[in-house]
């Protein structure tokens, strides 16, 4: 059941930049398809729209974090969404999906944590900053698509998602919070639309992020892909 709590309009601030600018560099994204993620380190004032790759790399640019949107009109009718509750599972029937999900915050020198890779891709990640799945505003969820040993990772399938596909997100108060998908984007990390991805949003959102985009010339990702979905009324 969906109340009409208006729940947290969390915005992505100034103490969570550093996290949403390596957001990325989370997905899978490593040296090669045998590699696995790394967050590096956080970007200086001076560039805080690139973060570097790992040093056996070559730099990749991250997006810069978004403004912050423009609050929605007390008189403006919101749709309705769930109370704050953290999530712990996911599970995405069409693909074959069904994971723990990690709880991914901040080091404390501003990095994004990553999860471990033992060679299945580790679980996917939620990342704390944003809303908890049915609350208000884009919940993010990252996860690898290669894993080490050549396996794949949690989100290689991303792509074979069509609209009308569910999303189930398990969360600890005991409830599920059911997302439509919307529809799936390939986006050139040199022009990700930060704004369109973490920026604020009337109701309950959803986005899963990975890489995409393999280049076997540098060993790297070039692309991220992001699925959009919205929370089943």
């Amino acid at each position: 059941m969906i109340s009409r709590n208006c729940g947290r309009r969390r915005g992505l601030g100034a103490s969570a930049a550093a996290g949403i600018l390596l957001l990325l560099a989370l997905a899978g994204c490593g040296t090669g398809r045998t590699g696995t993620a790394d967050a590096g380190s956080p970007p200086s004032a001076s560039a805080a729209a690139s973060t570097s790759a790992p040093s056996t790399s070559v730099p990749a640019t991250a997006p810069a974090a978004p403004p912050v949107a423009p609050a929605v009109p007390a008189t403006e009718q919101l749709p309705p969404v769930m109370p704050a509750s953290v999530p712990t599972t996911l599970v995405i029937p069409a693909i074959g999906v069904r994971t723990e999900l990690l709880h991914l915050g901040l080091r404390e020198n501003g990095s994004l944590e990553v999860p471990q890779d033992i060679g299945n891709g580790a679980p996917a990640g939620w990342y704390d900053g944003s809303p908890t799945p049915g609350e208000r505003g884009p919940s993010v969820i990252l996860g690898h698509v290669n894993a080490l040993g050549g396996h794949t990772g949690v989100f290689a399938d991303l792509r074979k998602l069509t609209p009308g596909a569910e999303i189930n997100v398990g969360r600890a108060d005991g409830s599920t919070s059911t997302f439509t998908v919307e529809r799936g984007t390939l986006y050139g990390k040199d022009s990700f639309p930060t704004l369109e991805v973490y920026g604020n949003t009337p109701g309950s959102e959803l986005r899963l992020i990975t890489c995409d985009g393999y280049d076997p010339a540098t060993g790297l990702f070039d692309d991220n892909y992001v699925v959009y979905a919205k929370l089943k009324a």
